[in-house]
C-alpha cells in the first residue's frame, strides 16, 4: 500500500467523523463526543457526521448520514469521498473498506472497550467473557497497527495506549526521529463541555415526580447505569443518611441507553431490587425508565443539589474518564464519587466536592450530607468548579484534534510503509541451536563494524572472551 504524505494548512478537507451511536434528540456520551468533534471541524473543514445506527432529522452545522454495520458497498462511497475519517468503537471492525483505506485515519481510543468489558461481560460464563475482551483487544489493536493519529481521554490512558502501542511496533524509529515524546502519534483530548451555561427552562423533577418535593435534596446519577458502576453502596448510603435527613433524594437519569444494541445490564435490576429490599424505592431512590433528551438534561442538572459517581476498584476505574463528570461541571454541582480514577483526584485536588474510598457506605454518607447541607462547603466547591471547567470547554480541548486535521498527514511509518503487525514479525532463531547462534553473531559483526568499525569488533571480541575465561575458571573450582 503506497501513501502520500503532502502537507498544506490551506487545504479546506472533506471530513468524515464516524460514531456507532444515534445521532438525535437522545444522544449518548459516544454521540456527543463524535457530534462536538464534527462541530469543531466545520468551521475550516467540509464535515459529514455518520452512524451507524441510524440518524434522525434533526439541524446540525454538517451533513448527516447513516450506514447500517457491514454494509461496505454504501460506506465504500465516503470512504472515497474523504480525505480524512475520524472514528471511535466498531467502525474499522465493520468495514474492509476502512481497514484498506489509503486515507488519513484518527482513532478515537478515549474508551479501553477491552478494559470496559472486564466487568461489562463478567456476569457471563468464562467462555463468553474471554471471548467479549479478547474481541475487544483485537478490536482496538486492529486501529492501533492501523491510523495515522490517536486521540484518549487523560495522562493515564495515554501512557496506558503508547504501552499497547509499543507492543504492536508502533513507537518506532519513523515516529520517534522528529518527535520524540510523540504527541504527534497519541494526543490528550478529554471529553469536553459547552461554554452556554445551562439554563432551567421548565421543572422536571422537584414538585413534579410524585415522591420528590419542590424543596427535597437532590442527589443525581446523570447518564446511565452500567456493570462497571457500583450504585448498590451508593444506595446503600443514601438509606442510611435519610434515617437522619428525610428530605434526600437520589434520581438515576438513565437505564434505557439510546443505543437499542446496548441492552439493561444487570446492575439496573440489581440496583432497583436492593432499593425496594431498602423501602427506598420510590420514597428516596428514584429510577428514570428511559433515557433523557440531549437538550433537556440541563433541566435535570440545574434542579440536581450534588451529582454522583460511584465504582469499584478495579483496572476499568483506573483507566476510565467518568463522561457524567463533565454534566456536574457544566451546571456548577458540587461532587461526590468514588477514588480511584483520574477525575476523582481533580475533585480532591481541586476542592470541587469529595472522593471517598470504594464500598464504605457510612464514609459517602458522610461526604453526602456535607456535600448537601454544608453551605460554606458548597460555596467552596462552586467557586472552584467555575475556575476549573473553563480548561473542558470543546474548542480548548479538541485543539490538538483541529490543529491535526488542519495539517493532516499520514503517520510516517505508516507513510513509509514500515509498520509490520505482531504478528506477521518475524520469528528469530532459537539462541540455543548453533545456526541460531551463528545468524546472531554476524548480524551482530555487521552492525559492530557499520557502527563502531573494526576496533568495535575487537572491542566486543575481548569481552567475549574475557565472559568465557570467567565461566571456565568457575566452573573448574572446587
Amino acid at each position: 500500500m503506497t501513501f502520500t504524505n503532502a502537507r498544506s494548512r490551506a487545504v479546506r478537507r472533506r471530513v468524515l467523523v464516524i460514531s456507532g451511536d444515534p445521532i438525535g434528540v437522545k444522544l449518548a456520551g459516544p454521540a456527543i463526543r463524535a457530534w462536538s468533534i464534527a462541530e469543531a471541524l466545520t468551521a475550516k473543514h467540509e464535515v459529514t457526521l455518520m452512524s451507524l445506527t441510524l440518524v434522525e432529522d434533526i439541524p446540525a452545522p454538517f451533513a448527516l448520514v447513516s450506514v447500517r454495520e457491514g454494509d461496505d458497498h454504501a460506506f465504500s462511497a465516503w470512504e472515497r469521498w474523504a480525505d480524512v475519517i475520524i472514528f471511535q468503537g466498531h467502525a474499522m471492525e465493520f468495514f474492509e473498506a476502512l481497514q484498506t483505506t489509503k486515507k488519513i485515519v484518527v482513532a478515537d481510543i478515549y474508551d479501553p472497550m477491552h478494559l470496559e468489558q472486564l466487568e461489562q461481560a463478567r456476569e457471563f460464563p468464562a467462555d463468553v467473557w474471554d471471548e467479549r475482551v479478547m474481541i475487544g483487544t483485537v478490536v482496538l489493536n486492529q486501529q492501533l497497527e492501523r491510523a495515522d493519529f490517536f486521540l484518549c481521554a487523560s495522562d493515564r490512558q495515554r501512557l496506558f495506549f503508547l504501552g499497547q502501542l509499543a507492543a504492536l511496533g508502533r513507537i518506532n524509529p519513523a515516529n520517534y526521529a522528529d518527535d520524540p515524546d510523540l504527541t504527534g502519534l497519541i494526543c490528550v483530548v478529554p471529553f469536553g463541555l459547552s461554554r452556554t451555561a445551562p439554563v432551567h427552562e421548565r421543572d422536571v423533577l422537584k414538585g413534579q415526580r410524585d415522591g420528590i418535593a419542590a424543596d427535597d435534596k437532590l442527589l443525581l446519577w446523570s447518564g446511565g447505569l452500567y456493570n462497571w458502576f457500583d450504585p448498590k453502596t451508593l444506595i446503600s448510603a443514601v438509606s442510611l443518611l435519610s434515617s437522619t435527613r428525610h428530605n434526600i433524594r437520589l434520581f438515576f437519569q438513565g437505564t434505557q441507553h439510546p443505543h437499542p444494541g446496548v441492552p439493561e445490564m444487570a446492575i439496573v435490576s440489581q440496583s432497583r431490587a436492593l432499593a425496594a429490599s431498602l423501602g427506598a424505592l420510590e420514597t428516596t431512590v428514584f429510577f428514570n425508565d428511559s433515557w433523557v433528551d440531549y437538550a433537556d438534561r440541563q433541566n435535570y442538572l440545574t434542579e440536581a443539589d450534588v451529582g454522583v459517581s460511584t465504582h469499584r476498584a478495579h483496572i476499568e476505574t483506573t483507566m476510565s474518564f467518568r463522561t457524567r463528570i463533565l454534566d456536574y461541571l457544566w451546571a456548577g454541582l458540587p461532587m461526590v464519587v468514588t477514588e480511584g480514577d483520574v477525575f476523582a483526584e481533580l475533585i480532591a485536588d481541586e476542592s470541587l466536592g469529595i472522593a471517598v474510598p470504594a464500598d464504605a457506605p457510612e464514609l459517602l454518607a458522610a461526604a453526602l450530607e456535607r456535600a448537601l447541607f454544608d453551605q460554606e462547603f458548597i460555596a467552596q466547591c462552586r467557586a472552584n468548579i467555575a475556575r476549573v471547567r473553563e480548561r473542558f470547554y470543546w474548542d480548548r480541548v479538541l485543539r490538538p484534534l483541529v490543529d491535526f486535521v488542519d495539517d493532516a498527514h499520514h503517520a510516517p511509518d505508516i507513510a513509509l510503509g514500515r509498520v509490520l503487525p505482531v504478528n506477521r514479525m518475524p520469528v528469530r532463531p532459537s539462541a540455543a541451536s548453533s545456526g541460531g547462534r551463528i545468524r546472531r553473531n554476524l548480524r551482530a559483526l555487521a552492525f559492530y563494524l557499520r557502527t563502531g568499525g573494526i576496533r568495535a569488533v575487537a572491542a566486543r571480541v575481548a569481552v567475549r572472551l574475557r565472559r568465557r575465561g570467567s565461566a571456565f575458571w568457575r566452573r573448574r573450582r572446587p
